[in-house]
């Protein structure tokens, strides 16, 4: 026979166990982890491979690489004075990197971050803003003039001579601002999905053509729209200043979508794109609406899907 000493132990154990059922999924769910990046980096794009992430500078164009469990991670690249933007790996220990105003894109080796080839991409104004590989292509966003930039991949990846340049045309009308951003492919594959960030409308690219569509998008407007992330038909769009993820439920063409949900949070600071790996998401704080020096502190912030 327990003593009555026992019976209350027990009944105590048994109202924390209880406790921690009844609580434990609503403070999983709110729990975010954050690493930091070195002051003054002005993160840009990322981008995950294995257990790494892999951020790009602004400022000088420096590559880091960061292990996701620990946060600890290095410069594996230096930069050449101007920016590293959006980045994409392709898993042949490569990563494709948007030159921004530079109108320039690179392609880096991963163990050695020894540029493997550079491209002049454009020659006076232009804003050369995200890349995604797509089959054996890797397509680079415009922020600045109506066009794409392809670089064909040959066999086992072989990288071309130069970039082909693809005029986009039809709904897509370029103004003031930052216009075409973020990418990925379409559901299907068949075509190329942009936002372009000062009118909120995302477009359906025809990668052969440059002919665009725009998408009709229900419960939402994709108004500083910047990163872009495709897992099967959800989309996860990063509103930048808007500090927010717009998550949309695709069609299987890519031509319609509707919101599903918005996700926020208190640590967002201007996050420009995301990447993926397992149940979170991982987005580096650009800082936008903060000066920029020396010191000042930048870091990465991880939240469930």
């Amino acid at each position: 026979m327990r003593s009555a000493i026992q019976k209350t132990a027990l009944s105590a154990l048994a109202a924390v166990l209880l406790g921690a059922t009844l609580h434990g999924p609503a403070q999983a769910a709110t729990r975010t982890d954050t690493f930091p990046l070195p002051n003054g980096f002005q993160p840009e794009g990322i981008a995950i491979a294995g257990g790494h992430a892999y951020f790009g500078s602004r400022a000088t164009g420096d590559i880091y690489r960061a292990d996701l469990r620990t946060g600890r991670g290095r410069v594996i690249s230096k930069g050449p004075g101007t920016p590293s933007l959006g980045l994409e790996t392709d898993g042949r220990g490569r990563l494709f990197v948007a030159g921004g105003n530079a109108g320039d894109a690179r392609v880096i080796d991963l163990r050695t971050g020894k540029v493997l080839k550079s491209y002049r991409l454009a020659t006076g104004t232009s804003f050369v803003n995200d890349v995604i590989i797509v089959g054996r292509a890797a397509y680079f966003t415009d922020s600045s003039n109506p066009v794409l930039y392809k670089l064909d991949l040959g066999r086992r990846g072989r990288l071309p001579a130069k970039a082909v340049k693809i005029r986009l045309r039809g709904a897509i009308k370029y103004g003031e601002g930052i216009n075409a951003n973020g990418i990925v492919a379409s559901p299907d594959g068949r075509s190329l999905l942009v936002v372009q960030s000062n009118t909120g409308k995302l477009f359906e690219v025809n990668p052969r053509s440059g002919f665009t569509e725009e998408v009709r998008l229900r419960g939402t407007n994709l108004t500083n729209g910047d990163g872009l992330l495709l897992e099967g038909r959800t989309l996860y769009a990063v509103q930048n200043r808007d500090n927010r993820i717009a998550v949309i439920r695709l069609s299987r063409d890519g031509e319609s979508g509707r919101l599903v949900k918005r996700i926020t949070h208190r640590e967002f600071d201007v996050p420009t794109t995301v990447a993926a790996r397992g149940h979170r998401l991982y987005l580096p704080n650009a800082r936008f609406s903060t000066t920029p020096a020396p010191d000042t502190k930048y870091d990465v912030v991880s939240v469930k899907r």
